[in-house]
């Protein structure tokens, strides 16, 4: 497993990460404690040192199993976890954005993970109006101060968020939703990014599953699934649920991509290794479920970079076929 540098000062992290919304076991259908765990040890073997997740994931459990991860491995200490507060039910918005309520979210992430002090703490795609105030980088950075989280960043839903964020002073990273179906970033926030040396974390980098080439328009999901419930942004962003494409167009795209994956690789190899061919990304975290899941995505890593004219026909097929469908936020 390759490591890229966590901002300008920061540690070494894996260039394949771990996303573990699905490990909270809601929104994407139910996995089991001996699941969750299976997939973070299966992922740690690999090489994976860096893992996200959120307060919200399964109200606290995605947390909770890292923390147990983290209690069970002898190196421990080599693992980077970020994690996310502000979208909280308890109090809600917008009583979330005060500092009483900061801080009492931080210490029960701390608690759940079973750390003394967070590698990085994210707001979770919090109301642009909230970023705007400077209220809520004023209280993360007390709580900084006070010595419960050792880095801060943004969470976020379109470049414009993203480019905001930039502003702060002392932001550490901005974790955007970067793939095949969304390349706007690359021209609209990578240059910035690394002017001012703000780690990039991708999310989503398989759109859901899309960019795995697996699925069928009639493919069908768990009522609990948000690729059931929000394919069309009925509970959130729908740019969070297969990039803000409508799913049967979305299939036909993934379909036409497959043409372009060169022999030797899988399509989500080939879908994250195209992530990790821009500088400007520190890490990409693709959800797993499944241990064999975990161990394939760590694969793309140590895979040779895609051949410049391989980039620039997915550029055109992106401009040509892809961006007028994306929904949402962006």
């Amino acid at each position: 497993m390759k490591t890229r540098t966590f901002g300008p000062r920061g540690p070494q992290v894996s260039e394949i990460g771990l996303g573990t919304w699905q490990l909270g076991g809601s929104e994407w259908g139910q996995v089991t404690d001996a699941e969750a765990l299976a997939t973070l040890h299966a992922a740690a073997e690999a090489g994976t040192t860096f893992i996200d997740t959120a307060d919200i994931y399964g109200q606290g459990r995605s947390e909770t199993r890292i923390g147990r991860f983290l209690r069970e491995r002898p190196d421990r200490d080599r693992f980077f976890v970020a994690t996310k507060l502000g979208r909280s039910s308890d109090p809600g918005w917008p009583e979330n954005f005060t500092l009483a309520a900061m801080r009492r979210h931080t210490e029960g992430s701390l608690a759940r993970l079973g750390v003394e002090a967070l590698d990085l703490t994210q707001t979770h795609c919090i109301p642009p109006e909230q970023m705007k105030t400077g209220a809520v980088w004023d209280h993360l950075r007390r709580l900084q101060q006070d010595g419960l989280i050792k880095r801060f960043g943004a969470s976020v839903e379109s470049v414009q968020e993203a480019l905001l964020c930039l502003d702060v002073e002392g932001l550490s990273a901005l974790q955007i939703i970067f793939n095949l179906f969304r390349q706007k970033p690359i021209e609209a926030l990578f240059q910035q990014a690394k002017r001012q040396g703000v780690a990039l974390i991708v999310r989503l980098p398989l759109a859901s599953g899309l960019l795995a080439g697996k699925f069928a328009k009639g493919t069908s999901f768990a009522p609990a699934d948000h690729r059931n419930f929000n394919r069309d942004g009925a509970a959130f962003n729908v740019g969070e649920t297969f990039a803000g494409l409508p799913f049967e167009k979305g299939v036909e795209l993934a379909d036409a991509l497959k043409t372009f994956v060169p022999q030797q690789l899988t399509m989500s190899q080939f879908a994250l290794r195209w992530c990790l061919d821009f500088d400007a990304v520190t890490t990409v975290i693709p959800g797993a479920t499944r241990p064999d899941q975990a161990r394939q995505n760590a694969t793309a890593a140590d895979l040779p970079p895609l051949e410049p004219q391989l980039h620039a026909k997915l550029a055109t097929f992106y401009r040509e076929q892809v961006a007028a469908h994306v929904r949402g936020k962006y």
